[in-house]
């Protein structure tokens, strides 16, 4: 039988690795943003107002940017979205109320007509941008408690039922810091900003990565009192094998409908999509790889600090 978590402190070097690239990443984020925070934020988590306006004709940004100065709103985001023929900007400005919304609109509508059937005002002010970040704060802590009682819970009858727990909520840990890695580099390449698509995609990924978890720790649990004669590495190792192919068809099912959605379903969801699928590859590794060889080698006493 071939001895899968034996290799586990290559799987911990490789994710050790990809953590550590995405941490120093959202830490040069930190001291560079303005915002200071580990990838930028759209107005989902801060105060301001993004505009995206599609017009009729072509325009400039030294014009968009004239019309912002004449209305007191110094040094906007302006950038242009898609090709140059569509005329399609986006500009990010701090909060601005809904009535000099309509001023600045006026304003630019006077230098190119505006199409105001493609056109998105979205506004936060500073209360519910705060209020919204600590929602999704508290969202993620939930949701780790959550999983940690109900493994805790459902695994009591298996010695050292905590670990599953522990082990499990680690496997997530890890998921996040990828998918958080990633969107800080995507911040830094491409300008892409958190929004609150980005918190579904991180409950998501959650989700998916403590469900795969679960199926192959239930296989564990299964397997334990059957096969008392074999060593707790052999168990976990028969475990991992026998539930294997059942992970990666549930996963890698879903996986190749995100790929296809990256590449087919439209620029709105692309960031979204991505992000999905960096936690969800994340998340099939992680299972496998990092949840079941940390049960092992704190099994083992092989863990520093942990006994």
């Amino acid at each position: 039988m071939f001895n899968l978590v034996q290799k586990r402190r290559w799987y911990f070097l490789i994710s050790g690795v990809v953590i550590l690239i995405g941490v120093l990443t959202m830490t040069y984020s930190v001291v560079t943003l303005e915002t200071r925070t580990p990838f930028p934020l759209s107005v989902d988590f801060r105060s301001g107002t993004r505009f995206v306006l599609r017009f009729e004709g072509p325009i400039s940004e030294g014009q968009i940017r004239r019309v912002f100065a004449d209305h007191g709103v110094t040094n906007p985001s302006v950038t242009r979205l898609g090709e140059v023929g569509e005329n399609t900007w986006q500009i990010r400005s701090e909060f601005i109320s809904s009535s000099d919304v309509q001023t600045i609109k006026t304003g630019l509508t006077a230098v190119a007509p505006i199409d105001e059937s493609k056109t998105e005002v979205d506004s936060v002010s500073p209360t519910v941008g705060a209020e919204v970040t600590r929602a999704a704060t508290l969202a993620v802590l939930v949701a780790a408690l959550a999983i940690l009682l109900f493994l805790v819970i459902a695994f009591r009858q298996v010695p050292n039922a905590f670990r599953y727990g522990a082990c499990a909520i680690a496997a997530m840990v890890h998921d996040i810091l990828v998918a958080m890695g990633f969107m800080s580099i995507a911040g830094l390449l491409f300008g892409w900003e958190a929004d609150a698509l980005f918190l579904t995609a991180m409950l998501t990924v959650i989700g998916f990565s403590v469900q795969d978890t679960i199926v192959v720790f239930d296989r564990i649990r299964e397997n334990i009192p059957r096969r008392k004669n074999e060593d707790f590495e052999t168990v976990v190792n028969r475990s991992v094998l026998e539930t294997l192919h059942r992970s990666l068809a549930t996963q890698l099912n879903a996986i190749f409908v995100m790929v296809a959605l990256l590449f087919f379903g439209g620029a709105s969801i692309q960031q979204f999509i991505a992000v999905l699928l960096v936690g969800m590859l994340a998340g099939t590794y992680s299972s496998i790889f990092n949840a079941v060889p940390l049960l092992v080698a704190w099994e083992k006493g092989e863990l520093p600090l942990i006994s």
